[in-house]
């Protein structure tokens, strides 16, 4: 188990590479980790459920959470539970064929003018409601030498002005092959704007340092798309961590999941987009959880995400109100929950 928090240097605590190497993982760790705190866990169904999907967790993202509190709502989204274990019948593992339908390792194309380009399986926190939980393990990233083969293809395909990289989290990789995927994307002729998804401001807010920031900044038009889901999550290194890109030039978008018993309640809901406007975050989307095996316990109801738009558009205003959808398989793009 990792050390003591209280017995790290700040110099450490602050070192993106010191959170990383100190990464709670595996079953074992984690029921060390619980005892440690009074928390008496069922060992046989959280194995079970660490064996099915990954876990692990930075020190940053877990000295978040109220240990005394089993709902609260950081420990949902980064310790697993029982009920992942509970394969439900019309969900799929994969329901947006993305690894089906990879042509190319690391690609996924589903609309004409942008592509998907998974560059790393690695996260920081494998949260527990991830639309990949189930692919992680079998995913052809693009990673490493075959980084050619995605580039390649998306030279090849001129309608697609648009390449959103994500993963995994692309911001784990080492910056000088980040700074050289970017380099080659930007160098496409057709390819105008690049988005990166990533959680790193939420759980490894560390990781955005001088150096990734100032690398980044030479790769616009670029945008940051995060996922911060509660406000106790926006913290001032986090939204540190944001600032200093916004400052760059970086736009910084967010679009939260919807997660049942953590975000569904409107009182959270809006300070939470308050708070992301006040920051120069743009509160972007709100996702209707997917229908994913393993995280059936996470899902609200669609009407539930609907009501909450039109009582949040009551009483925020339009920069401040994201718009509630889902990602429906086979559509052809993103579903108003309204």
């Amino acid at each position: 188990s990792p050390p003591p928090w209280k017995l790290v240097s700040p110099e450490d605590w602050n070192d993106w590479r010191w959170q990383l190497r100190h990464r709670l993982h595996g079953a074992e760790a984690l029921f060390s980790f619980l005892e440690e705190r009074g928390i008496h866990a069922n060992t046989s169904a959280l194995s079970e459920a660490i064996s099915r999907y990954r876990f692990s967790a930075v020190p940053y993202y877990l000295s978040l959470v109220n240990w005394a509190d089993p709902d609260d709502p950081v420990r949902r989204q980064c310790i697993p539970d029982s009920r992942e274990r509970v394969d439900v019948l019309d969900l799929s593992a994969d329901p947006f064929k993305e690894v089906a339908s990879r042509q190319t390792p690391g690609v996924v194309h589903r609309f004409s003018d942008r592509v998907l380009l998974l560059a790393t399986t690695d996260c920081a926190v494998y949260c527990r409601h991830c639309t990949r939980k189930n692919t992680l393990d079998e995913a052809l990233c693009a990673a490493g030498p075959r980084f050619d083969a995605a580039i390649d293809y998306i030279e090849g395909r001129t309608e697609v002005r648009e390449v959103l990289i994500s993963g995994g989290d692309p911001l784990l990789l080492p910056t000088p092959q980040l700074d050289a995927l970017l380099g080659r994307l930007l160098a496409i002729p057709h390819v105008e704007v690049l988005r990166i998804g990533t959680r790193v401001p939420v759980v490894l807010p560390m990781r955005v340092n001088v150096e990734l920031v100032a690398m980044l900044r030479r790769h616009r038009p670029l945008w940051i798309n995060t996922q911060f889901n509660h406000p106790r999550e926006l913290t001032q290194t986090a939204l540190a961590a944001c600032s200093s890109l916004t400052e760059a030039g970086i736009p910084v978008s967010n679009q939260s999941v919807l997660l049942k018993g953590i975000n569904d309640r409107v009182s959270v809901m809006r300070e939470l987009c308050a708070e992301l406007q006040r920051n120069l975050i743009r509160p972007y989307y709100v996702f209707q959880c997917d229908p994913i095996r393993g995280i059936s316990h996470f899902r609200t109801e669609p009407s539930v995400g609907g009501a909450l738009e039109r009582e949040l558009r009551a009483g925020l205003g339009g920069l401040c109100l994201p718009r509630f959808v889902a990602d429906v398989p086979g559509a052809p793009g993103k579903t108003p929950l309204t």
